[in-house]
């Protein structure tokens, strides 16, 4: 079993190979089943990440986050694992995003492709709408985030068609891609709209995601 202690400042983790931002709200994680389903789909090197270890996150998620985000609940946990497989939890403050120019979030997805590169998760996906649809930046058969997975099922609920393409990315970059808009969906700043470019239906989804952390918070408040 992984070698793992949450929220210590004495323990000693190795160079982190693999690290999850997650946001909470009001001392609690939103989406934690869907990180934890994406969590358990990641790779460390060449393997799956050990099942023991999801298992420790989440059952020191469900017994220690309340606590541990005392000072910070409406902040980030983050998880990070080194290439030995130990882990370790904590949280800090949420910090939004200084640049939301949409060159800036064209970079932030390309970080994210080159990460799912290495653990087969991308945490930041690009979407685009092209004649009313969602073209995502995923290929076929590809592991969404856990906050991809939620604005997947909320555009099927409503009733909007989703398309995966793997090379949406660079498609976006090089203004080969006619769209009518564009915005980044990511596990730590939700959903996120470029700054001076209209995006009414990723208003829509922005406002679901508003509504999630909201209902979350009044939960976290009243526990």
């Amino acid at each position: 079993m992984p070698e793992t202690k949450p929220y210590d400042s004495d323990f000693m983790l190795g160079e982190p190979a693999l690290v999850c931002r997650w946001r909470l709200a009001g001392a609690t994680l939103p989406l934690e089943n869907r990180h934890l389903r994406a969590l358990s789909r990641r790779h460390l090197g060449d393997a799956p990440l050990d099942d023991k270890l999801v298992a420790w996150a989440k059952q020191h998620i469900e017994w220690t986050l309340a606590s541990g985000a005392a000072e910070h609940p409406n902040g980030v946990l983050m998880l990070m694992v080194d290439e030995r497989g130990r882990a370790a939890m904590t949280v800090g403050p949420y910090e939004p995003l200084t640049d939301r120019r949409l060159p800036a979030l064209l970079a932030r997805a390309d970080l994210a492709e080159r990460e799912a590169d290495q653990t087969d998760v991308a945490p930041e996906t690009i979407w685009s709408v092209v004649d009313g649809g969602l073209v995502w930046g995923l290929g076929e058969g590809c592991v969404p985030s856990g906050t991809a997975s939620l604005v997947e099922d909320l555009a099927r609920t409503l009733g909007i068609s989703v398309e995966r393409r793997a090379g949406l990315l660079d498609e976006v970059r090089s203004g080969g891609l006619a769209f009518d808009e564009a915005f980044v969906v990511s596990d730590e700043h939700g959903v996120v709209l470029p700054e001076g470019l209209a995006c009414p239906l990723g208003e829509r989804f922005l406002e679901g995601y508003g509504t999630l952390l909201r209902k979350a918070r009044r939960l976290g408040q009243g526990s």
